[in-house]
């Protein structure tokens, strides 16, 4: 949801990063669940692959997103695993300036995401899991626009991941995706490989609680290719950090959130987002 300064076509990724945070790993037991994610993502620059700012005065990036999740574990298990399937049907609303007067507001259903993992219970307090996302072009999408909900191309990711939990004690979540993007066939442009890192780490306080810091890490590996030739320089990168808290009522639901601030930006737009997550069992 930002806007492009060479990365990924466009300045964005399929993929949202920082959405994830603690228990991120943590299969629930088996059963339908909706997950309801909040997104307000803010910038008013972007800069270039030395760090530098590329855009005027009056460019701004605003985007707020209801995103709803399902899930659904079964109750069988694969390789001592529990599987799992999920789908995610965002609905945004973004807003790029580029210029005083040049301007575009889209909002409307974005690509969604389905899924399928399996997810390990190794003790009470470490968990895993194993996944595969496919990114489907669902999202509106015309190469003259300013802002595009919709990335026009398919993309694929393998997500691994480790979630170490307690009620009174030491959180710690790690997940890795790496993503691989698909083609424009309006444009004729490839985006690089990606890799994302959501991270989280906290305290349990005992009363449902639990406090401390998270966020994300994201680095394109590859190069952009357009028109089959790579693009030299064009690959985005951002550091993320700012304080996340959750809360697990005990009777089926819980919610996060955190807010996150973009540091070590290249190639992208440089801001922060704020993010709320709620989790409930049917």
């Amino acid at each position: 949801m930002a806007a492009s300064a060479g990365a990924t076509e466009g300045g964005t990724s399929m993929y949202p990063a920082g959405s994830e945070a603690y228990t991120c790993c943590a299969l629930p037991p088996p059963g339908t669940y909706g997950m309801l994610y909040y997104q307000n993502y803010q910038a008013n620059k972007a800069v270039d692959n030395a760090g530098k700012t590329v855009t005027p005065d009056g460019f701004k990036v605003r985007a707020n997103a209801v995103v709803p999740r399902f899930i659904w574990v079964p109750k069988e298990t694969v390789l001592g695993a529990s599987p799992v399937v999920h789908a995610i049907v965002p609905i945004v609303n973004l807003d790029v300036a580029v210029a005083p007067g040049l301007s575009q507001s889209k909002t409307g259903v974005g690509d969604i995401t389905v899924g399928a993992g399996l997810g390990w219970h190794h003790n009470e307090n470490v968990h895993s899991l194993l996944a595969f996302d496919l990114f489907m072009p669902t999202g509106s999408y015309r190469k003259e626009n300013l802002a595009n909900i919709g990335k026009n191309h398919w993309a694929i990711a393998p997500v691994a991941g480790l979630s170490y939990i307690q009620k009174s004690g030491l959180n710690a979540d790690m997940q890795h995706m790496v993503i691989f993007n698909g083609r424009n066939s309006d444009t004729d442009y490839k985006s690089g490989v990606e890799w994302v890192m959501e991270y989280a780490l906290g305290w349990g306080m005992g009363n449902g609680w639990t406090v401390g810091v998270g966020g994300y890490w994201y680095q394109q590996l590859t190069n952009d290719k357009q028109h089959g030739a790579s693009l030299p320089g064009s690959k985005g990168r951002t550091l993320a950090i700012g304080p996340a808290i959750r809360y697990d009522s005990g009777k089926g639901w819980f919610f996060t959130a955190k807010y996150e601030t973009e540091t070590q930006v290249r190639n992208r737009s440089d801001g922060r987002s704020f993010w709320l997550r709620g989790v409930y069992s049917f």
